[in-house]
């Protein structure tokens, strides 16, 4: 279907008090942004208004989803990172200093059986989370879990906290691995923790910690641990450079992938559907690894097939995603979005969008991206500076703007509560 397109934690360790820009709580409006700063006055409108952001050399842009008009520039130095934060309104940033929270204008506030949807210009909220080097953003079971790769501290809390500047005493919790790496952690429903083990060295494995953050269970069978996505029956999946694990309650099941080295360090699940969406890498030396083949994990049996690409295309890892009905979406390097039906495993339709390119050996330079939303797969063509929006049930292109910046990094937000 076409779409239109916190804290003030005494527990924490020092590494991760949060910093804002000043000491003003967030406002009583339930309509109002709470920010750390003077927040932007709302304006009610008739439906949620989704935004797109995009970095570039030097910033972050704010996108209307529909329109592409740019909402807010706003300047961040370095290479900067873009994930949803987990309440349909804020972005994380993971730039200089750590976990930045952009409020990007659009929200809704429950009323008895219905919702109010607002606006507002968007904008940074001076909140921070600081990390050496902020990694993985993971959102699930309305939790925003960060994972801090220079110091291994994770902290996690409500996502509907994100933005604020204080949270009530115990609101975050804490832990910290063995070691310092770059690695994961998902929190679950039932308190329980998914954390990545490893060392700068070597990434090995997994443990599964209860609530208390007691060891319930840990799997060391995981070379190269990487990613990780949440399927349905809160089924984590955890990537690994020979398949995936595969973690049910404190259950770790290993999938092995049919190749000697069969890299699956990305994956892209919903919490519909058993089957997971993954890249695969066979060639352990290659400094670009043109794969032509994607994953699909079904977590339900525990098995794993590949599936071949249209005429032997290949793809990068930020070019995955899925669509609101579970299909598998991959930007080609044909230029075309390929559809994937996860459940049959085949590819049901190539649509073109973006002109052919080519991977880069530099995974931070700019490249196409793809990021769903709904039913809209948003995909950025940075040699035209151009985002187009695609329809992915019908394969439609249906809203193509121009940009004044190289987009880079690419995420998005519904603009309403939608866990």
């Amino acid at each position: 279907m076409r779409r239109s397109p916190l804290l003030s934690l005494t527990a924490l360790p020092l590494s991760l008090t949060l910093l804002s820009a000043c000491g003003a709580g967030p406002s009583e409006t339930p309509a109002a942004p709470p920010s750390s700063s003077a927040a932007p006055a709302p304006t009610e409108v008739g439906a949620a208004k989704a935004r797109v952001a995009v970095s570039y050399d030097g910033g972050v842009q704010v996108l209307d989803a529909s329109t592409f008009e740019v909402l807010a520039d706003l300047p961040y130095d370095g290479f900067t990172r873009l994930n949803p934060a987990g309440d349909g309104r804020h972005v994380v940033v993971s730039a200089t200093g750590g976990f930045h929270v952009v409020d990007a204008g659009a929200w809704s506030e429950p009323h008895g059986d219905h919702a109010h949807f607002y606006t507002a210009a968007p904008h940074d909220t001076g909140v921070v989370y600081p990390a050496e080097k902020p990694g993985h953003v993971v959102r699930h079971a309305g939790r925003t879990t960060l994972f801090d790769d220079g110091t291994g501290d994770v902290v996690s809390f409500d996502s509907e906290h994100v933005g604020h500047d204080a949270v009530a005493e115990g609101e975050a919790r804490t832990y910290t691995t063995p070691a310092a790496h770059h690695g994961v952690a998902v929190e679950r429903s039932d308190g329980s923790l998914v954390v990545t083990e490893g060392t700068e060295e070597a990434r090995t494995g997994i443990r599964v910690l209860d609530a208390q953050d007691r060891e319930v269970a840990a799997n060391d069978q995981c070379p190269n641990t990487h990613g990780e996505t949440v399927a349905a029956q809160e089924t984590v999946v955890i990537g690994c450079s020979d398949g995936v694990l595969v973690v049910q309650g404190t259950q770790i099941t290993k999938v092995q992938s049919p190749d000697a080295h069969g890299r699956i360090g990305n994956q892209w699940g919903t919490e519909e559907s058993p089957v997971v969406l993954g890249d695969y890498k066979t060639d352990p030396d290659a400094e670009v690894d043109l794969t032509t083949r994607v994953s699909l994990i079904d977590t339900a049996n525990a098995t794993l097939r590949l599936v071949d690409l249209p005429g032997g295309t290949s793809y990068w890892y930020r070019s995955l995603g899925r669509g609101e009905n579970g299909e598998g979406v991959v930007l080609g390097t044909d230029g075309q979005l390929h559809l994937v039906d996860t459940a049959a495993g085949t590819v049901t339709r190539s649509t073109p969008v973006v002109a052919p390119w080519e991977v880069q050996e530099d995974w931070q330079a700019p490249q196409p991206q793809v990021f769903t939303l709904d039913g809209t797969a948003y995909v950025t063509e940075p040699a035209t500076q151009e985002i187009h929006a695609v329809d992915i049930e019908t394969g439609e292109v249906y809203a193509s703007g121009r940009l004044q910046v190289t987009p880079n990094e690419l995420t998005a937000v519904p603009g309403e509560v939608t866990e």
